[in-house]
């Protein structure tokens, strides 16, 4: 009898023995028995025979995890603090069984992707490093470059991973790569049906996929003979993942780049401070567009003020179109009793309920608890309930009511909800049916508008006033990633609302002075020059939460090296019922904190990493 040491998949339980008559590989996924059901693990390990009783494994499949995915799964299990079953549950296996036929000549002949002598400096600047920036602005043909590095991957019988944020898996990207490299290129994400994700896995297992795209997922799949990882817009918050394992799909590409031994490309207008500081970039200026842009600034608070309308109109006039950005989505964020001051807040969280006129509700962006909206204050009964902050689905209803047969339409989470829906919204702006586009963020990502004369930005100083060290990087990210959609084919103006023009005016031509200065505010304090880890405690029982908070930020005391920034309750206190605390730590070195918290750690502490989110 053999025994093996198995982790289950996506468990967060540690490794369980099994026995088998077989001789298994490490790394085979198995089927075995837990608790009744059958479930599915990783062969870590032979082992002795133990003296206890064991279960058999049930079944051996012909998927096998390599030597390299078991490396990186340990990372990842040790500096994400989760187990190696979450670890393993985001990657998937080769399948042994299947045979490449990637050598039948079903290659097509490629036109060849014909770089400027610019474009051509910064492909062997990125070829000469193993991990490299290319800080390119908003339409200076980045991908132009993305794609002949791809031509050269395949022309040495490579394979390439292109990571694009969640929602910027746009149909418009999908297109231009499989316009050029047709069926070598396989679109892998959550919105796939089964059926095409099980063909898109047939063509990776057999090597016919030469290219595959997607958001972050799409780094763990079982691709061979891998050559070149690109992360395209690598400042983008979607590459972190918010449940565990919590990693950075970014960071995780460059820790792969080391143990594939492979070119990483990581790509930006806005590069993160991070990746800036840490490795070389080449900087690629200017866009494929000689057209000039006009920034104007206003001196307001959030709203569609005379200014804006007028220059909608005049937009409108000249059959051209306009997109609106605002951070808030719904009709707007809060509601408020003008006598008393009472906010309706959620019952099960401490945030405001936001305004949806459409299903006439108060809904929580939390944890979805819905009412009715209400007609006189719940604690004083006044009638005069006042609405704050404007969200997306209010300016529409406002553009609607000030112009006469023009088509607005809203562009974020609510109304954009599949893949498809993205996809027909594209189409129809680009084919000049929807004359303006009110969207969040989704708005600013990597979307090639052709015909946009006007961008209007709202909210911007609602994320520059963000208890967040990167609240000035986001907010002027931001910006000029919105400013980057306008202007494409003829001059545009962007209309900035905010009380920091100083600030904005600044750097927004100028990203690279902005880096620079931004440096000596975050030196000896905030990343890169400092490593953060957020330790979050959440139970229904607010009292259990705080004592395993305290207890584990006294233990942590003991460690030298490692500074508690702060501790108590969370910014938002309670989400879907649950009391959150935290901790938040500071060090030099990760493993520092590493071996911090694996000391003094309870049951109870959810540890986030190189946090994004302090809300």
């Amino acid at each position: 009898m053999n025994y093996y040491n198995i982790t289950l998949l996506n468990s967060p339980l540690d490794a369980f023995t099994y026995q088998s008559q077989n001789t298994i590989d490490i790394g085979t996924k198995v089927k075995v028995k837990f608790r009744n059901r059958e479930v599915y693990g990783v062969v870590l390990a032979s082992c002795k025979e133990p003296d206890f009783k064991t279960s058999d494994i049930l079944e051996i499949s012909d998927s096998i995890y390599s030597q390299k995915q078991i490396s990186l799964a340990r990372f990842i299990s040790t500096y994400y603090f989760c187990s190696l079953g979450e670890a393993f549950g985001v990657m998937l296996p080769y399948e042994s069984g299947v045979h490449s036929h990637a050598e039948h000549g079903n290659e097509r002949v490629l036109p060849q992707i014909t770089l400027s002598t610019k474009q051509n400096e910064a492909l062997e600047f990125l070829k000469k490093h193993k991990t490299a920036l290319l800080f390119g602005d908003t339409g200076s043909g980045k991908t132009e470059i993305y794609m002949k590095y791809f031509e050269e991957m395949m022309e040495q019988k490579k394979r390439s991973i292109f990571l694009m944020p969640e929602i910027s898996l746009t149909p418009q990207m999908n297109q231009r790569l499989h316009k050029h490299f047709g069926d070598a290129v396989v679109m892998w994400h959550s919105k796939l049906t089964p059926k095409q994700k099980k063909e898109s896995l047939r063509k990776i297992h057999d090597g016919s996929a030469k290219i595959i795209a997607g958001p972050r997922s799409a780094l763990f799949l079982p691709v061979k003979d891998l050559g070149l990882i690109v992360v395209d817009e690598e400042h983008d918050e979607s590459y972190k993942s918010s449940s565990r394992p919590r990693y950075n799909a970014r960071d995780i590409a460059i820790y792969m780049g080391k143990i594939y031994d492979v070119g990483v490309v990581l790509g930006s207008a806005t590069p993160s401070l991070t990746t800036y500081v840490k490795f070389p970039h080449f900087r690629l200026r200017g866009g494929h567009f000689s057209s000039k842009k006009e920034f104007l600034y206003e001196r307001s608070s959030e709203k569609l003020s005379p200014i804006i309308l007028n220059s909608l109109q005049k937009t409108l006039e000249a059959k051209e179109q306009a997109i609106l950005f605002l951070p808030t989505r719904a009709n707007f964020k809060y509601l408020i009793c003008s006598d008393c001051g009472h906010t309706y807040k959620c019952e099960f969280c401490s945030v405001g309920m936001s305004i949806h006129h459409k299903t006439r509700s108060i809904n929580c962006h939390y944890c979805n608890f819905a009412l009715s909206i209400p007609q006189e204050c719940s604690e004083c009964k006044s009638p005069n309930l006042i609405s704050s902050r404007l969200g997306t689905a209010e300016v529409v209803k406002e553009i609607q009511s000030e112009f006469d047969e023009v088509n607005v339409e809203q562009f974020d989470r609510d109304v954009i909800t599949t893949a498809n829906k993205l996809k027909e919204a594209l189409k129809r702006f680009n084919d000049k049916e929807i004359d303006i586009l009110v969207g969040t963020q989704m708005i600013s990502k990597g979307h090639d508008y052709h015909g946009v004369s006007l961008a209007v930005v709202l909210g911007l100083d609602n994320m520059l006033n963000m208890s967040d060290y990167r609240a000035r990087e986001k907010a002027l990210s931001t910006l000029v990633q919105v400013a980057g959609r306008s202007g494409r084919k003829e001059s545009a103006k962007v209309l900035v609302q905010t009380f920091n023009e100083d600030f904005f005016n600044a750097y927004i031509e100028r990203y690279e002075d902005f880096l620079e200065d931004e440096k000596e505010y975050r030196k000896e304090l905030y990343p890169p020059y400092k490593k953060l880890c957020r330790i979050l405690f959440s139970h229904k029982n607010g009292i259990k939460a705080s004592e395993a908070m305290q207890q584990m930020q006294e233990s942590l005391r003991r460690f030298s090296n490692v500074e508690i920034v702060g501790f108590g309750k969370c910014g938002i206190e309670r989400v879907a019922d649950k009391y959150r605390f935290e901790i938040l730590l500071r060090s030099d070195k990760s493993t520092d904190i590493i071996k911090a918290i694996s000391a003094c750690k309870n049951t109870m502490a959810e540890v986030d990493m190189d946090p994004i989110e302090f809300g």
